[in-house]
C-alpha cells in the first residue's frame, strides 16, 4: 500500500474545482440562454393554450348565440305563419269547417240539404197553424242556424276526441324515437294504429310526405283540419327541431306532458264552472217551460202573445233581453285554458 500525500490530494481537488469553475464560466451564458429559451417556450405554449381555450370558449358562445338566434328566427317565422292561419282557424269558411268536422259532404250538397230541411220545418209549422212570420223565422233557423250548429257541434266533438288521444300518440312516437326508429316510421305507426281522429290527421301527414312535402311542413298544416292549439304546438316543435336540432324525444315528451297538464286544467275549470252552467241552463230554459205548461193548461191565456201586435212586441223584446242575458252568462262561465 502506497500512501498518498495530503498535499497532492488537496492540489488535485483544487485543480478539479478550478477546472469546473472555468468550464462553468465559459458555459454560463449557454446555460442561461437555454433556461430562457425553455421559459419562453413554456410561455408560448401557455399563451397558445390560453388562446386555444379562449377561441374554444368564443366558438362555444358564438355557437350558442347562433343557435339561439336560429331558434328566435324560427319562432318569428312560425309566429307570422300562425298569425296568417289564425283567421282560418278561429273563423274558418264553411268549406273548411266541414273538413274540420270530418264530414265528406260537399258545400253545394250542404246548402241543398240545409234548404230542404228549412223548408220542411217551415211547412210543418205553417200547417199546424203557426203565423207566417213564425214560419219564415223557422225557415231561417232550419236552413241556416241548425245545420251550421250541427257542423259546429261535430267539429267540437272531433277536436275533443283528438285531444283525448293525441298525448298517447306522442308517447308512442317518443318511444319509437328512443328505440332508434326515425320520425317517419313513428308517424306512419300512428297513421296505421291510432284511434280516430288522430289516425286521419297523421294519415294526412304521411300522404303529404308522399307528395313531396317534408314532415315539418306537413305537421304545420295540421291546424287547418284540426282547429286546436295543441296541433299547432306539435307542428312548431317538429319545425324547430328540424331547423335548430336537439333531442326530439325529449321535446315531444315535454309536449305530451304539457298537453296532459292542459287537459287536467280544462277538466278542473269545467268542474268548477259546472254549477254556474247548470244554473244558467235552468234559468234559460225556465221561460220556455213555463210557456209550454201555460199553453197546455190554459191556451186562451197565452195565445194573445202570438195573435196580437202587442203580444208580438212583447215576445220580440223578451227574446232580445233573454238573448243578452244568455250571452252575458256564457261569457261569465266560459274560460279559455
Amino acid at each position: 500500500m502506497f500512501g498518498i500525500d495530503p498535499t497532492t490530494l488537496a492540489f488535485v481537488a483544487l485543480a478539479g474545482f478550478a477546472a469546473g469553475a472555468v468550464a462553468y464560466a465559459f458555459l454560463f451564458n449557454d446555460i442561461s440562454r437555454e433556461k430562457q429559451v425553455g421559459r419562453r417556450l413554456q410561455t408560448v405554449k401557455a399563451a397558445d393554450s390560453d388562446r386555444a381555450a379562449a377561441k374554444a370558449s368564443r366558438d362555444r358562445v358564438a355557437e350558442v348565440a347562433k343557435r339561439r338566434k336560429s331558434v328566435q328566427d324560427s319562432l318569428k317565422d312560425l309566429e307570422e305563419k300562425q298569425k296568417r292561419k289564425d283567421v282560418n282557424v278561429k273563423k274558418p269558411p264553411l268549406k273548411v269547417q266541414l273538413r274540420q268536422a270530418g264530414m265528406t259532404v260537399t258545400i253545394e250538397r250542404f246548402y241543398l240539404y240545409s234548404g230542404i230541411f228549412g223548408l220542411v220545418m217551415a211547412l210543418l209549422f205553417f200547417l199546424v197553424g203557426a203565423p207566417l212570420f213564425v214560419a219564415l223565422a223557422i225557415l231561417l233557423v232550419g236552413g241556416l242556424g241548425l245545420p251550421r250548429w250541427l257542423v259546429s257541434f261535430r267539429r267540437k266533438r272531433r277536436v275533443k276526441k283528438f285531444l283525448d288521444e293525441f298525448p298517447n300518440a306522442l308517447d308512442v312516437i317518443v318511444r319509437a324515437v328512443k328505440s332508434g326508429l326515425p320520425l317517419n316510421d313513428g308517424v306512419r305507426l300512428i297513421a296505421n294504429e291510432a284511434q280516430e281522429p288522430v289516425k286521419t290527421e297523421f294519415r294526412r301527414i304521411v300522404d303529404a310526405q308522399q307528395l313531396g312535402l317534408s314532415i315539418p311542413d306537413a305537421a304545420m298544416r295540421m291546424p287547418e283540419t284540426m282547429p286546436c292549439p295543441e296541433a299547432g304546438f306539435f307542428g312548431i316543435v317538429i319545425q324547430i327541431q328540424s331547423q335548430a336540432g336537439g333531442n326530439l324525444s325529449e321535446a315531444l315528451g315535454n309536449l305530451s306532458r304539457v298537453l296532459r297538464d292542459r287537459k287536467k286544467m280544462k277538466a278542473r275549470v269545467q268542474a268548477l264552472s259546472m254549477e254556474a252552467k247548470a244554473s244558467a241552463a235552468i234559468i234559460g230554459a225556465l221561460p220556455f217551460v213555463v210557456a209550454v205548461m201555460t199553453f197546455i193548461t190554459s191556451p186562451k191565456y197565452i195565445m194573445p202573445l202570438f195573435t196580437t201586435d202587442t203580444g208580438h212586441l212583447i215576445l220580440g223584446l223578451s227574446g232580445i233581453w233573454m238573448g243578452i242575458g244568455i250571452f252575458v252568462m256564457r261569457k261569465m262561465i266560459n274560460f279559455d285554458v
